[in-house]
């Protein structure tokens, strides 16, 4: 069973930064595009940022776009998300998630990810 493992969650100060990490076990992450959504309690998981399965192609919400960095090290079958000028409306359970698209597209509904991370918590204070 593929698992997906997120890291690098924590408090941080409002323009400050973070780094999250993706890992995945019993598959190679290479063959699955990736994408991170995050959600607070009430709301919908929404999407924040996501990757093609090669690398070449990377999408993010308007409200991050300029302030996160999606990537992939296939070598090391990882996939982060560099966050940088955080807000507190940041605050949110980040998830990590593959998607079986194919090629240079990138998936941004949930339901297009067939593999969840439990989530990392990002809380940003002002």
């Amino acid at each position: 069973q593929v698992q997906i493992l997120e890291s690098g969650g924590g408090p941080a100060q409002a323009g400050g930064s973070l780094r999250l990490s993706c890992a995945a076990s019993r598959t190679r992450l290479t063959a699955y595009g990736a994408g991170w959504f995050r959600q607070v309690p009430g709301k919908e998981r929404e999407f924040v940022a996501g990757i093609s399965r090669g690398g070449g192609t990377s999408i993010y919400a308007d409200s991050v776009k300029g302030r996160f960095t999606v990537s992939r090290d296939n070598d090391k079958n990882t996939v982060a998300l560099e966050m940088k000028s955080l807000k507190p409306e940041d605050t949110a359970v980040y998830f990590c998630a593959a998607s079986i698209t194919g090629g240079g597209y990138v998936a941004t509904t949930a339901s297009q990810y067939k593999y969840w991370g439990q989530g990392t918590q990002v809380t940003v204070s002002s």
